[in-house]
């Protein structure tokens, strides 16, 4: 209660004519990111309960821990794997070298994000959008724990800007922002995001590991993209202990953020199972039908547990804003999701990871997918009607 009177203290100061009303935007960000508001609608009729867009945010921030941690356990487990210190290092050595080296990408996601919403609100002089608490936490999940800070910091400026605000805010962005951050390194800095060199920490930290020289380490994906034979499949791939970006490798710890999203609502089961039915059939006309390569035959389970496939389905795919909205279009949406994934993995040996483009490419397509099954709907209606008459 302390803190709630220290800010009910100090609101005349933000609100019309206090000293500090320059700044209100920035005071209500961080009062409803602690309190669910008070206010309430003075017109219309409207349900209102404590579970705000700031709440649902958490939620999913709450879903990606699992994620994140084994992440962080894995970024160590890998570095100590490769060093030939396996056998030395303790469970929390490799927790602490992967905490250690992925904070600093969490921290610049998070300060380089907000400080840009903070500015636009004040500009705008509007309420501080909510939306970046996700997109924040996803981004350093779904690049390599070795990705230059600098690099990473220009990537979230032309995301937050050129995806988001340019469009009116949260809510407002057709593109998925943490998926525009990562291609923005993809192509502008392709070296930092493929190869076998950079998905491994190969030096120490605080004290932790070692120096490696001459490291490689390459995805069981990229492996399979330049070489012949699929890789052979492992509970590795399941539990996550194999190279990749920080936070998709785990099939464990996804599924458990999975669970959260849909006991409390908040992503669309629709949406998540047609992804991973469109990843499977699109896997098996392939294993049938495909070309003679690695991709082509991989089997459809290597498949869902390899690269971001099932990040990008439950995270990702599910995104409220810009997926998909109307129940029909979610099943169309996740599915050529899904097909769309698989197709770029098996067709262009080039780009291994086909998952971020599918669901940039749906994105744009989402609108048109809504228009056509409620034109469909009208058109359905319009004939009963004549039928009637």
């Amino acid at each position: 209660m302390s803190l709630r009177n220290y800010i009910d203290k100090i609101k005349p100061n933000f609100e019309e004519g206090g000293k500090l009303h320059a700044f209100r935007s920035v005071f209500e960000g961080f009062e409803t990111f602690l309190y669910v508001p008070n206010d309430t609608a003075k017109n219309g009729v409207n349900i209102h309960d404590s579970f705000d867009s700031k709440r649902m945010m958490i939620m999913v921030v709450i879903a990606l821990v699992p994620a994140l941690l084994f992440g962080m356990y894995n970024v160590g487990y890998q570095h100590f794997a490769l060093a030939g210190m396996l056998g030395q290092a303790t469970f929390w050595s490799k927790f602490w070298f992967g905490f250690l080296a992925v904070l600093p990408r969490l921290i610049v996601s998070y300060v380089v994000g907000l400080t840009i919403e903070f500015i636009v609100a004040q500009w705008k002089h509007e309420e501080i959008q909510e939306g970046f608490l996700v997109s924040g936490f996803i981004i350093p999940l779904i690049v390599p724990a070795t990705t230059p800070l600098w690099i990473l910091a220009i990537a979230v400026a032309f995301s937050v800007i050129f995806a988001k605000e340019i469009f009116g805010g949260t809510g407002m962005n057709f593109l998925n922002v943490a998926l525009i951050t990562r291609a923005f390194i993809f192509f502008a800095y392709p070296s930092v995001i493929t190869g076998e060199t950079v998905w491994v920490v190969d030096h120490a930290i605080c004290g932790l590991g070692a120096d490696i020289d001459g490291m490689t380490a390459a995805t069981a994906l990229g492996t399979a993209a330049t070489t012949a034979a699929a890789p052979a499949f492992s509970m590795d791939m399941v539990w996550g202990f194999i190279p990749g970006s920080v936070g998709e490798t785990s099939v464990i710890a996804i599924a458990l953020g999975a669970l959260l999203l849909l006991y409390t609502g908040i992503a669309s089961w629709k949406t998540m199972l047609s992804v991973f039915a469109g990843g499977i059939c699109m896997a098996l006309v392939f294993n049938q039908w495909g070309p003679d390569n690695a991709m082509a035959q991989m089997p459809w389970y290597e498949h869902i547990c390899l690269g971001g496939f099932c990040f990008g389905a439950v995270f990702m795919a599910t995104d409220p804003v810009t997926s998909a909205r109307t129940e029909v279009g979610k099943w169309i949406y996740g599915l050529l999701i899904g097909m769309m994934a698989i197709t770029i993995r098996v067709m262009n040996p080039g780009y291994p990871e086909g998952m971020m483009l599918a669901i940039l490419l749906m994105n744009c397509f989402a609108p048109l997918i809504d228009y056509c099954v409620v034109q469909h709907n009208v058109n359905k209606r319009a004939k009963r009607v004549t039928v009637k008459k």
